[in-house]
């Protein structure tokens, strides 16, 4: 009887230790959400919790003076005209779109924007991995479009996920913090 119960026990420690080494989220700042020094995870993780709609529901700045003026984000239009936009991106091939659904001056309700979107990962491990994508225009191919735009994942439950995009400012950087929701379809 001993025996089984000492068993029982020392099945149930190791599925404990098993159970605790997964995968760490990121937390809104970017780094891993304890202190084991892990880096998150990977893009492959990234990659495959990414796919489906997003709709950006706000835009926050992060350590960005309130004098900084932002003008246009992705080289499209003001922040505004992206908070309550569709980001579809699904598998396969990696093509998504952008839709727009805000009008106003500068914004163009229903545009779409193609784009092709992938996670950067960045083999020496001194980034954690970026969504990154380039948008393409009608008649484009996209290995001949060569610029491109990167931000930093920071969190994403399933349900919500947050994008960090650098911006350079004369004392260092700073950020815009999108946050988006998944989209029922």
């Amino acid at each position: 009887m001993r025996k089984h119960i000492l068993s029982v026990c020392t099945l149930l420690a190791l599925v404990l230790v098993l159970g605790s080494c997964g995968a760490q989220r990121k937390t809104s700042t970017g780094g891993a959400s304890t202190s084991t020094g892990t880096q998150g995870p990977s893009a492959s993780q990234w990659r495959s919790g990414l796919k489906g709609k997003w709709v950006l529901n706000s835009v926050d700045r992060e350590d960005i003076p309130a004098a900084y003026t932002i003008k246009n984000i992705f080289d499209e239009a003001p922040v505004d005209c992206f908070v309550g936009s569709v980001w579809n991106l699904p598998g396969g091939n990696y093509r998504g779109s952008i839709t727009f659904n805000t009008s106003g001056t500068l914004c163009a309700d229903g545009a779409v924007r193609t784009i092709v979107w992938s996670v950067f990962d960045d083999k020496s491990g001194a980034q954690h991995p970026q969504f990154q994508f380039k948008k393409i225009y009608s008649g484009e191919k996209a290995s001949n479009v060569t610029s491109g735009y990167r931000l930093n994942l920071s969190y994403s439950d399933g349900q919500s996920l947050v994008m960090r995009m650098p911006i350079p400012l004369d004392n260092g950087t700073g950020y815009l913090v999108l946050n988006f929701t998944k989209a029922v379809d």
